[in-house]
């Protein structure tokens, strides 16, 4: 095989070795955030009187929760393996998920006094839970986020998968908010926009529905108030 060849060969084999990770953006925006227990504002539902246990074990629901929600919403995209490395997920770390549903029950029939109470209280939690998680205007920087969480869950060592909820939830609430692309910031500069309008009187527009620039001078857009 001559030199060239040799180099050819070399160069594609450390181009197939080389996973996706950029399904959307040339540039992803950065959700990382820091890590957070249970207690924290902002990362899941407030539960009352919960001990340090219960905080953690909802955190862990908050993750499957969310990687669920991945694994429904991203099938758009194939190659973010939502579906499968959720399922890989739930196998792994099958011991811990339910230790953290049957701690989650029990709060709820502590703090709700009866077992129907309790049950019914559980059930809205999850509702919520779920619904926390569903995204339009995010969905591409959600998935993208989710991938690769699910992904390194996958790896950890069966019992702590708390850590990947503690690590990364934040970086997961983050994907919630609309992005866009980094390198070229075009999108960006069109969501700014939205929200945005011109004038509407009357007075601004003529018959056939035309800017008065005489009038009302140059075209611009201002923010709805």
């Amino acid at each position: 095989m001559s030199r060239t060849l040799l180099v050819l060969a070399a160069a594609l084999g450390t181009l197939s070795a080389t996973p996706a990770s950029a399904q959307f953006f040339l540039a992803q925006p950065d959700m990382k955030g820091t890590p957070v227990r249970g207690s924290d504002a902002g990362v899941g539902q407030v539960l009352p009187e919960a001990t340090e246990t219960e905080q953690r074990a909802a955190l862990v629901w908050n993750m499957r929760a969310a990687l669920n929600v991945a694994a429904l919403q991203c099938q758009f995209e194939p190659t973010l393996l939502t579906q499968a490395n959720y399922n890989v997920v739930l196998l792994n770390h099958a011991d811990e998920l339910k230790k953290s549903y049957d701690t989650l029950t029990k709060y709820f029939v502590r703090t709700n006094k009866t077992a129907k109470g309790g049950q019914m209280a559980l059930d809205q939690f999850g509702t919520r839970t779920y619904s926390s998680f569903t995204t339009v205007a995010a969905q591409y920087g959600f998935c993208q986020t989710a991938a690769g969480i699910a992904h390194d869950a996958i790896f950890v060592p069966r019992g702590s998968f708390y850590k990947i909820a503690e690590d990364r939830t934040r970086e997961l609430r983050n994907s919630l908010v609309p992005n866009g692309e980094q390198r070229y910031p075009r999108g960006i500069l069109f969501a700014r926009q939205a929200g945005m309008l011109p004038r509407l009187d009357d007075a601004c527009w003529d018959k056939k529905g035309y800017w008065n620039a005489k009038k009302c001078g140059a075209f611009q857009l201002s923010p709805v108030s």
